[in-house]
Order: C-alpha cells, then structure tokens, then sequence
C-alpha cells in the first residue's frame, strides 16, 4: 500500500549579497507583519468584549483584510504572501491556545528583532535545475539569481510552504514535499520504549542517547559559556565588542549547531530501526516541562528530547503504516511489578536516585510482595509492553 505523505528536507542556503539583503529585508517584514497582527488581533478582541457583541471578535481573515486595507507604500515592494502566510500562521496560535494538549502551548506573543532566528514563509519558491528560485522583489536592480543550496538528497514531489530563516549569520529553508510512500514490510513484533535520561531501553536492548563524542561538546560548550560569562563580568557591555568574544562566541554557536545535528541523527537513525524492525510500538506519556521544573534532573531530561523522540516516531508510524500505542500519563510502568502486578507506592515508590527506605539503587527494582528482582528499566519495559 502506498500512501501521500508530506516529508521536509532541512538545507542550506548560499545566497550571494543582493540576495541576503532581500532575505534580510523578507525576514523583518515577516516579523513586522506577526507583530501588527497580533496587536490588531488584541485590539479588536477588547473591542469585542467591551460591547458584548461576539460577532466583532477577530479572525484570521478580519485581520488580514484590515492590514490589507492599511498597507504602505514600502510594503507594496515586499511579497503579500508575506504578510497572508503570516496572519495565516498567527490565526493557527491562537487556535492552539485553546488546547491545552499542545506541546508549546501558550498565548502568542510578540516576536523580537534580537531573537537568534528569524525567517519567513512563502509559497511561491521553486526547484530549478537544483536551486532555489523566489519571486524577484519590486525595485531590485542588483544581480538576482536562483539560490544555491547543500544538504539536499533526492528532492523529488510536489514542493509546498517554503520556511526560509537566518540563524547565526546563515540562511537555511525547509522544503516539504508531497511524496508517496511505501508501507514497510509487516515483522509481526512488537515493542515498547521505556524513556530514561541518557538512554532509551527497548526489548532488543538500550539505545544511548548522550555518548561519548556527545558528551565532549557538552564540555566545550561549558568551557565557552564560562569564558564569555567572564568576559562580561570584568568588561561590562564592552565586552561583546571585543574581537576575541565575537570569536569564541562563533565557537559556541558552532559547538550548539554540532549538537543539534547529532541529536537528530542519533533519533532519526532509532526511530528507523524501531518502525522498521517492529509493527507495533508502545512508548510514555511524560509530562516533560513539568519533570524539567523539578531541577533534579533537568539538564538531562532536555537533553535527552523525549518529546522530539515521540514526534519523529508518531509521523514514522503514520507514514509506514504501523501502530504507536502512547501509555496514559499516570500508567505506573515504573511502580508496577512485572512478575505479580503489585504497584509500589507511598515510601517504596521507586525514585531517580533508588529508594531510601529499603537503600536500594536507582536501577533496582525489588518487589516484596513476590520476591522478585529486576532491572528497572527492563521491567518498565515489561510493563509497557503488557498494554499490546
């Protein structure tokens, strides 16, 4: 069976120095055109309130249609694609606002122009012959080209909302793409992934998540967090004027760009092996932000990207046709015993750091209603894959 599936090819961009001022320029009125919705969105949901009336509330058409309506002249040199794809997106936040089950789930806000990442979207760019064609600006008399890119492999399919940004002085698109894809071969297995910080345990085994060449980039980046930290303190806002922090801060955004890229890789390559290798799949429902709030171990748990983890395998699973099975947030897979089905609770609950009472490890599990002694981690898969 096969199935049309959007999929989403991250490159890099080359443009040459007309073509960056543009980006620049498309970038900033992406923002401007957020920002002006968003409080136009404000005034007239205040509006509507004050006179009682619902039928004034605003939506994502009242809105475009009065920034429409309000344009000036410069922003009629700029794509109007724009400012609709923006008003458009700022129409689906506030829709999301109303769930609370979102993993961003928050009011909108404004955007900043100091933000690190800044971009835009559009909907007419095109792949010709290998690079990346936008719509030529109005008043542009410099060299325009199409944009050459790198990090692309077999961009086949029809090309849909383009997402171009700028992130530490490069530009990089996301390109989707409507493809069909093959169901994979039925294995008749099934598994179950049970979460921990630095490692994922499965039936085949343990899946490590942080090793050790990962581990080596953490350090540089501590190492260059408390040079700039220090340079701050003894220079003040002079600081960051200096060659040498431009330097070392080039540095740090490279090290946070390396690990980015081997994150993804290392969950991109363990979701491929579980859809491939498994037909039916149980994972966690962890409520990671508020595990995060609790400060025991929070560097770890951010780190470890459950929450990107369960992304990149919920849209595998749709695409190869094989089944995710998300366990209810209070399931005590952890708690429970495998053997004979007793919960811990109270002061024999089982913690990161062991249990106290009993003087137990944290990668011990001793049930003494049975008797049994396990591994925690395998027995939390155990109990997991009991719910298949």
């Amino acid at each position: 069976m096969v199935t049309m599936m959007l999929r989403t090819q991250k490159v890099k961009l080359y443009p040459n120095q007309a073509m960056k001022k543009v980006l620049d320029d498309l970038c900033d009125y992406r923002r401007y055109c957020w920002n002006q919705g968003l409080a136009l969105w404000n005034d007239m949901y205040d509006a509507s309130v004050i006179l009682a009336d619902k039928k004034q509330r605003p939506n994502a058409r009242k809105v475009r249609d009065e920034l429409v309506a309000n344009k000036a002249d410069w922003q009629y040199q700029l794509s109007a694609r724009c400012l609709q794809l923006a008003i458009s997106d700022l129409g689906k936040a506030w829709q999301n606002f109303f769930d609370r089950a979102q993993p961003d789930w928050g009011k909108p806000h404004f955007k900043s122009k100091k933000a690190p990442r800044q971009g835009f979207k559009t909907d007419r760019a095109k792949l010709v012959n290998g690079r990346l064609r936008l719509d030529k600006p109005l008043g542009v008399k410099e060299s325009w080209s199409d944009i050459k890119f790198k990090g692309a492999h077999n961009l086949t399919g029809e090309l849909k909302v383009v997402s171009i940004y700028r992130e530490n002085g490069q530009y990089w698109a996301s390109l989707p793409f409507e493809v069909m894809v093959p169901e994979k071969t039925k294995t008749g297995v099934k598994t179950a992934v049970d979460v921990n910080v630095g490692h994922l345990d499965f039936t085949a085994g343990r899946f490590n998540t942080l090793p050790s060449h990962l581990q080596k980039i953490y350090k540089r980046i501590k190492h260059y967090q408390r040079v700039l930290a220090r340079k701050r303190k003894v220079n003040g806002k002079q600081a960051t004027q200096s060659k040498h922090y431009a330097k070392t801060r080039a540095k740090l955004q490279h090290d946070y760009r390396r690990v980015a890229n081997v994150q993804h890789d290392l969950m991109q390559k363990f979701t491929t092996q579980l859809v491939s290798n498994y037909d039916q799949i149980v994972i966690e429902d962890l409520a990671v932000k508020q595990m995060q709030m609790s400060h025991v171990a929070s560097k770890g748990l951010h780190r470890s990207l459950f929450g990107y983890f369960r992304q990149v395998l919920t849209y595998k699973c749709e695409w190869y046709g094989k089944t995710l099975l998300v366990a209810d947030r209070f399931y005590p897979s952890t708690q429970r015993c495998s053997v004979c089905g007793h919960i811990k609770q109270g002061d024999d609950k089982v913690t990161l750091a062991g249990n106290h009472k009993h003087h137990t490890k944290h990668d011990q599990y001793i049930c003494y209603q049975c008797g049994a002694t396990l591994n925690r981690d395998a027995n939390a898969v155990a109990n997991l894959l009991a719910l298949l």
